[in-house]
């Protein structure tokens, strides 16, 4: 019997994700709010909040196993959230020039609030190389990357933008770490490989 999996989370491009691995899956969204807390770092903060949207979508579904997922983007210090436009967007990539950025990708599998969990966080570290005006103006009316941390897609025309990405996981950049996902789901009783009905 196919056990119940549930994705807690909004993002088309977690579920996107998520269905590589073909099996089936609902998503909800965790509905929590993503405030900071004072002097949490962001690897500490993307372990919270992944964990933090498990818990509240495992309240309203015992017995489902939860997947929940939280990207933090440093730039040296500087926590940087979804651009929402065009202007914060070539304001974010500007500032990106030239220097590293950091991407904290925590997920987290649980069932029940107080049953058994697994929580892995990948790092991801994208060398930006220097881009000029015109690149950063163009890049952002091509691919308008306006609901990503960062302000780029690396699915998309982002990696035009890098001059190097180290990763364990290239999915974790995207947003959900799929390699560390499949073993916590194999652990858990999922088959990714079994035939599909």
């Amino acid at each position: 019997m196919v056990q119940p999996l549930i994705l807690a989370s909004a993002s088309p491009y977690r579920a996107d994700l998520l269905r590589r691995l073909r099996l089936p899956f609902e998503a909800v969204a965790p509905g929590i709010a993503e405030t900071p807390e004072a002097g949490e770092s962001p690897r500490a903060r993307s372990q919270r909040l992944a964990r933090d949207k498990a818990l509240a979508v495992a309240a309203r579904f015992p017995g489902s196993w939860i997947i929940g997922s939280d990207q933090v983007a440093d730039l040296e210090g500087q926590v940087l959230h979804k651009p929402g436009d065009a202007e914060r967007c070539r304001a974010q990539l500007a500032a990106e020039s030239g220097r590293i950025v950091q991407f904290h990708t925590a997920a987290v599998l649980l069932r029940n609030v107080q049953g058994r969990d697994f929580g892995h966080v990948d790092i991801t570290t994208v060398r930006f190389r220097a881009l000029t005006a015109t690149e950063i103006a163009r890049y952002v009316e091509l691919d308008r990357p306006f609901d990503c941390a960062g302000g780029f897609r690396s699915e998309g025309l982002g990696a035009a933008l890098f001059e190097s990405m180290e990763t364990r996981d290239p999915a974790a950049l995207v947003g959900l770490p799929l390699i560390w996902l499949a073993g916590a789901l194999r652990r858990a009783g999922f088959d990714v490989l079994a035939p599909q009905p």
